[in-house]
């Protein structure tokens, strides 16, 4: 007995954490997890042999599995564990096969964090279902009670309606995995990375799995790659509309999604995508679903919105963890709408709805969000530019009051938990603004489109202002869009014209142009025609009206009808003539500028753009956004019309040789451009500028690589743009993230010059000081698809159209100094869409040459055109990157910038 004592004593160890954290120690397990979270699979597996407490949580398998995640996209092959996945992906798993198999002791070692965690990867979920819900089901629903009772107004279960789809009876993992076991589907993780796997490897991979957020097949691209799929269901008859379906296939957002997932996976907490509404039918197994009414953001959910561009972001724990931790702790009358759905029943999900679903088996479903007459003035509300509108949209009132109005049941939450809340969406600082009649904290909340509206700003400039990255179409297929929908579909103009107001505040322009035509004597624009009215800041008509005049660009840019300042006094809009010489009254009485530069007959041309592009480069997001300010005097250029189509929408019916001529007439337009003079600026104007906006360098003073060199005024202060732009570059290529892989992003700094000055060919002269060779040219910057006019000619002889001959470039607003690589940038990008020959058809009748560089095979970097290419892509404002790689997989896997440099612009070392 006495031995017996002394072993059980000796049992109890001690405790490990001390001596295997160190440090560490005082940080939470939740904390030192996430840690090891941000680390490469070499890095864990040193940690790793640093002690028994690293060991431990460094092999666990949820870190293991988002290692393997963050892996560059590939198509996956799960092998029985996540670490093993992982080092088969690095090639090295027949090298760690018994490291994989060793068991883990945790003798002196406990962890709450990783119980749970533990607890929820092996949790069975037979005794979930909810078959009571409170969700209406309804049978032999009618298409009239549905859109009075339910559409846009609240969820409701439908039974039946997929009994004579063929998926009712095929749809099953057996049959399923016997027709398409060796087809790819994408997989829905949290990950950046779009990541693939086989059926069969899927199938594998759910019946091998103890994952607390599992793998789940959501796929948006199943019709493109196994159309039969779309042939065994059709779109149930309570759905009959979606305005979506006006655009081509390769233009509308995803809107169809096949859903095949196991036990515990699942959506956690979520919005759809542009406040859609959604229609989901379950062919095969259980899901649980929970929703919550527009604005009532669920418990452990928190809700941001970026103050730049409106962008949402939700923080949300996954299905399984959120009905384990935080349901029980919910009231009965905070609990949400709930139900069970079985196999073969629908249900609908109204816009704007929160809602979650939990997998209790292996399910398969498809699904659709659609937009109507319902809810579209609600996805014209949800593209809007700013924040503020979405935001209540989805987060209520609680994105207007302050914490201590957040009606959360505080006592039952940790302090973390409490911290999150509290990071709930700020309160605007310009409430003010609004012309509410009474206390925003006396508004109840409503999900009616005239109380949401009136949190949009309304002073907002729709057309420069910043573009959510969360939008489901960016801001000119959203014009295009509606104008589908306006020619399209003419008996709903009234409700189109009302979305258009609020997405792009169409009203405004419309009664300014209405003045601007009047004005002038111009016809409106009748419905089915493209009338180029351009109002915007930039390069004055006149100057390039006589820049154009002696050039091949004369034939090729739109004739001016008109110019002049329109303003908007006391509620309605006054034209006055304005040549851009000096600075009318009108300017110099509303306008913040503290300072015009008076070099020039012409104060709001390109070199007052350029002094502006100056003072933003490097400057704070706060004072940019007072620098822009919100104007309500616009100079304005009214263009000829322009008949014929965009490239943009040519694109893929154009003719190989159609294509090639226009490659060499851009070549042809950009050397004409490129020759014409710049206005020269004397090095007073710059010691102006230098002085004035006190803008100098890290140490308040202009660089010396440039004082010591005798370049144009001009220049000086494009090399000093690129400089600032290139201090936070590291910091705008992380936020843009994927498809930009994070390995490179790493190495953006140690790739970029100290200082782009170096970039450029410069040589001594007699004196011994620097001269630049290579100096600024007009640039226009933006060539792109939706620049270029081209007409179909007619057949000679039988008066048949025949090839597509361009006509015009316009939108010169964006007209600048710089250096004329500059243009060649979004050409081969956009409208090449990177073919090497298309540039190459360009660069024959460019016939200029970029200045005298050395070859590419001599060591000299920064005197390869490529190199200098691939450094303006790297910081331009624009997320260029991110086209580069979003049309290149193969590029996504390169291991250096160089080797994305020779890729993308290797060719143009052949060009001299």
């Amino acid at each position: 007995m006495e031995l017996d004592s002394v072993s059980q004593s000796e049992i109890v160890s001690k405790d490990r954490r001390p001596d295997g954290l160190g440090d560490f120690i005082v940080l939470p397990d939740e904390i030192v997890c996430s840690i090891l979270n941000l680390l490469s699979p070499p890095d864990v597996a040193r940690l790793a042999c640093a002690s028994s407490v690293m060991y431990i949580l460094c092999n666990e398998e949820p870190l293991w599995m988002n290692l393997c995640l963050s892996k560059e996209n590939r198509e996956l092959q799960y092998k029985g564990s996540w670490k093993r996945t992982t080092l088969h992906g690095l090639q090295v798993l027949d090298k760690c096969v018994d490291p994989c198999k060793k068991p883990l002791h945790f003798d002196g070692f406990n962890s709450l964090f990783l119980y749970k965690r533990f607890y929820r990867c092996y949790t069975r979920l037979d005794g979930f279902a909810f078959d009571q819900g409170n969700v209406e089901r309804k049978t032999d629903l009618s298409l009239e009670e549905f859109v009075q009772q339910y559409d846009a107004q609240k969820p409701v279960l439908v039974p039946g309606l997929a009994d004579t789809w063929e998926a009712r009876k095929t749809w099953t993992p057996e049959q399923m995995l016997s027709k398409y076991g060796d087809t790819s589907f994408r997989i829905s993780q949290r990950s950046s990375n779009k990541i693939a796997m086989k059926l069969k490897d899927y199938v594998f991979y759910m019946q091998e799995q103890h994952d607390e957020d599992p793998l789940y097949i959501f796929d948006d691209k199943f019709g493109e790659v196994s159309p039969d799929l779309l042939k065994d269901y059709s779109v149930p008859h309570l759905f009959p509309d979606d305005y979506f379906n006006v655009l081509d296939s390769d233009q509308r957002p995803p809107f169809r999604w096949l859903i095949i997932g196991p036990e515990r996976s699942g959506a956690s907490w979520h919005v759809d995508p542009a406040l859609t509404s959604a229609w989901n039918t379950l062919l095969c197994g259980r899901k649980r679903w929970a929703l919550y009414p527009p604005g009532r953001v669920p418990l452990g959910v928190t809700v941001h919105v970026n103050d730049e561009d409106g962008d949402v972001d939700i923080e949300t724990p996954t299905s399984l963890q959120w009905w384990l931790d935080f349901y029980p702790l919910l009231a009965d009358e905070d609990k949400p709408i709930e139900c069970t759905q079985l196999p073969g029943e629908t249900i609908y999900v109204p816009t704007g709805w929160w809602h979650c679903v939990l997998n209790l088996e292996t399910t398969i479903a498809v699904t659709q969000n659609y937009v109507n007459s319902k809810n579209f003035e609600f996805v014209c509300l949800d593209m809007a530019p700013g924040y503020q509108h979405k935001g209540v949209c989805r987060a209520g009132l609680l994105a207007l009051e302050d914490n201590a109005k957040i009606s959360m049941e505080e006592d039952n939450m940790s302090s973390s938990e409490l911290t999150q809340k509290k990071k709930k969406l700020k309160i605007d600082e310009h409430m003010d603004d609004l012309s509410f009649d009474k206390n925003v904290s006396d508004l109840e909340f409503s999900y009616d489109i005239n109380f949401l509206k009136m949190f949009l700003d309304k002073n907002r400039d729709h057309y420069n202002s910043l573009w959510s990255t969360s939008n489901c179409i960016g801001q000119r297929e959203l014009r295009d869009w509606l104008w589908k929908l306006w020619i399209g579909k003419p008996g709903l103009r009234d409700l189109i014209w009302k979305g258009a107001c609020i997405a792009l505040n169409t009203n405004k322009w419309s009664k300014c142009m209405e003045e601007l035509c009047s004005f002038h004597n111009i016809s409106l624009p009748a419905d089915e025609e493209n009338e180029q009215i351009l109002m915007e800041y930039g390069l004055h008509p006149y100057s390039l009206s006589s820049m154009t005049s002696e050039s091949g660009l004369k034939n090729h840019v739109p004739n001016i009808l008109a110019t002049g300042i329109v303003f908007l006094e006391n509620g309605s809009y006054k034209i006055m003539p304005w040549d851009g010489k000096g600075v009318p009254d009108v300017i110099t009485e509303h306008s913040t500028i503290d300072d015009i530069f008076s070099g020039t007959e012409y104060p709001f041309g390109i070199w007052s753009k350029k002094l502006f592009e100056y003072k933003k480069a490097g400057m704070p997001l706060e004072e940019l956004v007072s620098l822009g300010g919100h104007s309500n005097i616009w100079p304005y250029i009214i263009t000829k019309r322009c008949k014929g189509k965009i490239y943009a929408e040519l694109r893929d019916k154009l003719l190989e040789e159609d294509v090639s001529n226009l490659a060499s007439f851009l070549g042809k337009q950009l050397h004409d451009l490129h020759v014409l003079p710049v206005t020269p600026l004397n090095e007073l104007s710059y010691l102006h500028i230098e002085k004035k906006l006190e803008m100098g360098h890290d140490n308040g003073t202009m660089d010396n690589s440039i004082q010591n060199i005798n370049l144009s005024a001009a220049s000086k202060v494009f090399f000093t743009i690129l400089n600032r732009k290139k201090k936070d570059v590291s910091i705008r290529l992380t936020k843009w993230g994927s498809p930009i892989p994070s390995t490179l992003i790493e190495k953006v700094n140690e790739y970029l010059p100290k200082d782009f000055v170096e970039l450029h060919n410069l040589f001594k002269d007699e004196n011994g000081k620097f001269m630049e060779h290579n100096c600024c040219s007009w640039v226009h910057t933006d060539i792109m698809d939706d620049n270029i006019h081209l007409e179909q000619m007619k057949e000679s002889g039988n008066g048949k159209e025949g090839s597509w001959r361009p006509s015009y470039i316009y939108d010169f607003s964006n007209m600048s100094l710089g250096d004329p690589i500059l243009d060649i940038i979004p050409i081969h990008l956009d409208i090449f869409r990177g073919d090497v020959e298309l540039l190459k058809k360009l660069l024959d009748s460019y016939k200029l040459p970029f200045g005298k560089r050395c070859s590419s095979d001599d060591g000299c970097k920064v005197r390869r055109i490529s190199y200098l290419a691939m450094c303006y892509c790297m910081i331009h404002e624009e997320n260029i990157l991110g086209a580069i790689f979003g049309m290149s997989k193969e590029l996504r896997t390169a291991k250096s910038w160089e080797e994305v440099e020779e890729a993308v612009w290797g060719d143009l070392n052949k060009y001299f």
